[in-house]
């Protein structure tokens, strides 16, 4: 299905097989695309909530496996459930998307897995993805404030040039991850395990301030 420019209201798309799909610059009001099998599609400009509306399109546990999203409007769209292994989210508004449940990993067996995801230069503000498993995946330019972040885990992930609330660190996993250029306002390093992480030299400072140290120049 090749779409351009079009208008979807109050579509029901569930439980479709529209794998391999592309579609620019339409619009999706109160569709329903749970269960949907949207793999190897791209939306491209596309929005997914009606300006004004409080909730907007549900992609639960729909197949967005290797799917592509750039420069959409997905703004409280629901992906509980949802497969997005592979998938890629690039300048998108996600703000008060929900994550919960969504697969970004492939389970091998009980204690081993791998994730892929790319999530960059989105706005994640409010977002849900308490619990969550995204690890060793290209997150980076991306807003999380006010975001739930609760149990998370982000282990070995680029965060590199994020936006973070002061009172998230501490609630997901940051082991490994990449958080050059990014704000560090509230992090302490002495409630964070922060083995691994990668900083620039010019973060140390704000780093070091919850010790009592001052860094001064060389």
């Amino acid at each position: 299905m090749n779409r351009k420019n079009e208008v979807f209201e109050g579509v029901n798309f569930s439980h479709q097989d529209i794998r391999n799909s592309h579609f620019e610059q339409c619009k999706f009001y109160n569709c329903n695309f749970n269960h949907t099998n949207f793999s190897d599609s791209h939306f491209v400009n596309c929005s997914f909530i009606e300006q004004g509306a409080v909730s907007g399109c549900g992609f639960e546990y729909a197949n967005l496996q290797d799917a592509s999203f750039k420069d959409c409007q997905l703004s409280m769209v629901n992906f509980k459930g949802a497969n997005c292994f592979g998938a890629e989210f690039r300048n998108c508004d996600l703000k008060g998307a929900n994550f919960l449940k969504t697969r970004f990993a492939n389970q091998i067996s009980r204690q081993v897995y791998f994730c892929s995801l790319y999530m960059t230069g989105c706005n994640l503000s409010y977002a849900n993805f308490e619990r969550q498993c995204i690890e060793k995946c290209d997150l980076f330019e991306n807003k999380w404030t006010g975001a739930n972040l609760y149990g998370a885990s982000f282990k070995g992930s680029d965060l590199s040039r994020g936006e973070f609330s002061s009172d998230a660190w501490g609630q997901f996993n940051l082991r490994e991850c990449d958080l050059s250029h990014t704000e560090l306002s509230g992090l302490d390093p002495r409630k964070v395990d922060l083995s691994g992480v990668k900083i620039c030299m010019w973060q140390q400072e704000q780093l070091l301030e919850p010790l009592g140290l001052i860094v001064g120049p060389d």
